[in-house]
């Protein structure tokens, strides 16, 4: 579903990814770990098409289909979905309207009538009790006033509401509490299906004791360095990145 190949990017004249290859069948889970400054977010923001973070070298298709012909907008509508590591917040916009636009911008791309206020409001509460959030969340400022663990829940509502074939998740579990963490877990589980991939960017293995990936993939210096199945994540958190970042 998703293939990069030798995928290179820059961020301000600096090189942060330098020949990534990664490919994830449809119906599987892939996680990426790796340390700090490796070139995790800036892969993330590389897909969802983010201003500035544009790939200078390299390949990225999407179900058969290039990526970088593509803008942010256009790529949510051919199914990617980017959960932020650090949920911003839109005071004066309320969790209900942007969700609502989200969706109904995907159907309309696609060719499908809107949804009006009341079916909109029905398809969003059958979600609520899997990400834990009431329903007086949905009528307050996107995010605004938001605790770190809701924020992170209220990006796997969006998940769920919209339906993406490719999800990358970039941190979801960092700062999030054990209970916290089951929820978001059983969200992403939830979404799990043979017509779907799901990228988890993650540095420790905790997220992954609930959401079992099919592989595991080692990013380190931009690029791929070594991939395995769940059992790697273990060996990396006894063990630690600095073996792996010395051969790479």
């Amino acid at each position: 579903m998703l293939e990069i190949n030798n995928l290179h990017a820059s961020i301000q004249e600096e090189s942060i990814l330098k020949g990534l290859d990664l490919s994830i069948p449809a119906g599987e889970v892939h996680a990426i770990m790796g340390p700090n400054g490796a070139g995790k977010s800036t892969l993330g923001h590389v897909l969802a098409g983010r201003e500035g973070y544009e790939a200078s070298e390299g390949s990225i298709t999407l179900d058969g289909r290039d990526l970088s012909a593509m803008d942010t907008a256009e790529r949510a509508a051919a199914g990617l979905f980017l959960g932020f590591q650090y949920p911003v917040e839109i005071p004066g916009v309320s969790n209900i309207q942007f969700l609502r636009a989200a969706y109904n911008a995907q159907r309309k791309a696609r060719g499908e009538d809107e949804l009006d206020a009341m079916a909109f409001l029905k398809h969003v509460r059958q979600f609520l009790d899997t990400v834990g959030m009431g329903k007086d969340m949905l009528h307050r400022g996107l995010n605004e006033g938001f605790s770190g663990g809701e924020k992170k829940r209220n990006e796997i509502l969006q998940m769920l509401v919209l339906q993406p074939r490719m999800i990358v998740l970039d941190e979801t579990d960092s700062g999030l509490d054990i209970d916290a963490l089951k929820t978001v877990a059983g969200g992403i589980n939830a979404m799990r299906s043979p017509e779907r991939a799901i990228l988890l960017i993650t540095h420790y293995q905790r997220l992954l004791d609930y959401v079992k990936p099919d592989r595991v993939h080692v990013l380190a210096q931009g690029r791929i360095v070594r991939s395995g199945g769940p059992e790697l994540a273990q060996e990396l958190e006894a063990k630690g990145y600095a073996g792996i970042e010395n051969a790479a």
